[in-house]
């Protein structure tokens, strides 16, 4: 079963979700919750669900501003807390307590900071190619001049000037590059802007020691974005297993999403 809906959160923002459940309905089933990266949405997972969902409860939120979720104006919060509090919001929408967490680079870092602040929320943590924040770019990767790229340019603007430092375009199909790109150009200009410079700042690596939930961390291995010493932060969460994709740029969970959902899946049901 797949079903897409809406809820308001507590500071009246509508944000979008999907839940994918093709488990066995007459046994309990875990649920997992995929959050994505910037500047990106709920159906970037569309290569995971297939591998995922026959096995656990899969849900799917468009972050703030991001999909077909509202972009709140400025006077709206718009930090790691009130972007971990709108998956808690939405657990509690849904009736569910504790779940699986798995983080595409920013939404690993809500991820993480709800593995930090609601440990009895997270029975288990995954983190692909995700920093304890964008703190930990790299100074070529000029994530500094992102916000005025994307006020000048377009999301889909940014997207296509940096698509090399994201997935490799001689081994992902072209026509997912476009689309990606097509999918951006709806974003809210001065919302994402605003959403960069507050993950620009975001550096959750004093904290990483109190992560108890067991924690899968997936390096990019060849990423341009990030720095190997954000990926390294990491080794401070206490139970962690440590995988590295040789070659992959940043974006590792469209680059290779079989790959990585199959690694999920076995970190979380052993199959």
């Amino acid at each position: 079963m797949s079903e897409s809906r809406t809820f308001t959160t507590s500071d009246g923002v509508r944000l979008a979700y999907a839940v994918d459940d093709f488990t066995d309905p007459w046994k309990p089933a875990e649920t997992v919750v995929l959050l994505h990266a910037a500047m990106s949405n709920l159906e970037r997972f569309y290569a995971w669900v297939p591998v995922l969902a026959r096995h656990l409860r899969v849900v799917r939120i468009d972050a703030r501003g991001h999909g077909d979720s509202e972009a709140p104006g400025p006077d709206k919060a718009l930090g790691i807390e009130r972007l971990g509090r709108d998956v808690i919001e939405l657990l509690d929408h849904l009736g569910l307590g504790r779940v699986h967490l798995s983080g595409s680079s920013a939404g690993g870092y809500a991820a993480q900071w709800l593995a930090i602040t609601h440990p009895e929320r997270v029975a288990k943590l995954a983190l692909f190619s995700s920093t304890p924040g964008l703190a930990y770019a790299r100074p070529e990767a000029g994530v500094p001049t992102w916000p005025a790229t994307v006020r000048a340019k377009g999301v889909d603007g940014l997207l296509a000037e940096t698509v090399a430092a994201r997935v490799d375009p001689t081994r992902v199909d072209p026509g997912f590059i476009r689309w990606m790109v097509d999918e951006a150009r709806a974003m809210d200009r001065e919302f994402t802007a605003r959403f960069l410079e507050a993950m620009a700042r975001l550096d959750l690596g004093a904290r990483l020691h109190e992560i108890e939930a067991p924690t899968l961390v997936v390096v990019a291995g060849a990423d341009t974005v990030c720095v190997r010493e954000g990926y390294e932060a990491l080794r401070r969460i206490p139970d962690h297993r440590w995988v590295v994709y040789e070659g992959q740029p940043h974006n590792i969970t469209n680059g290779v999403p079989e790959r990585c959902a199959l690694e999920l899946r076995r970190f979380l049901v052993g199959e």
